[in-house]
């Protein structure tokens, strides 16, 4: 009986620390994470991200970082290298935007 009562400890306490985790990658970036990537001469992609996977801007219903509800959504932004944004190729055949879409 008290293995059974460790694993399942044991699983509730993983499922807490993973919940814990998620929240916290979901926020915004911070205006350092934002300043080191622009510096990197990163640059804002709209449209190019897969589903929980942008790194701000989702839109209304969202939070930010990590918060786009379908694959390329276009008020979903993604850091890429600078100067590629727009020859990212979709598959729906469109490009990347600097731009919201």
């Amino acid at each position: 009986m008290f293995a059974k009562t460790a694993v399942s400890s044991l699983v509730l306490a993983g499922a807490l620390t993973t919940a814990l985790a998620s929240m916290a990658a979901a926020g915004p970036l911070t205006k350092a994470e934002v300043k080191a990537a622009m510096g990197a001469h990163k640059e804002k992609c709209f449209g190019v991200a897969l589903k929980g996977q942008n790194d701000c801007a989702a839109g209304p219903g969202t939070t930010c970082q990590g918060t786009s509800t379908v694959d390329f959504q276009g008020n979903a932004w993604k850091f890429v290298n600078g100067g590629t944004c727009t020859s990212i190729v979709l598959p729906n055949g469109g490009h990347g935007t600097l731009k919201a879409m």
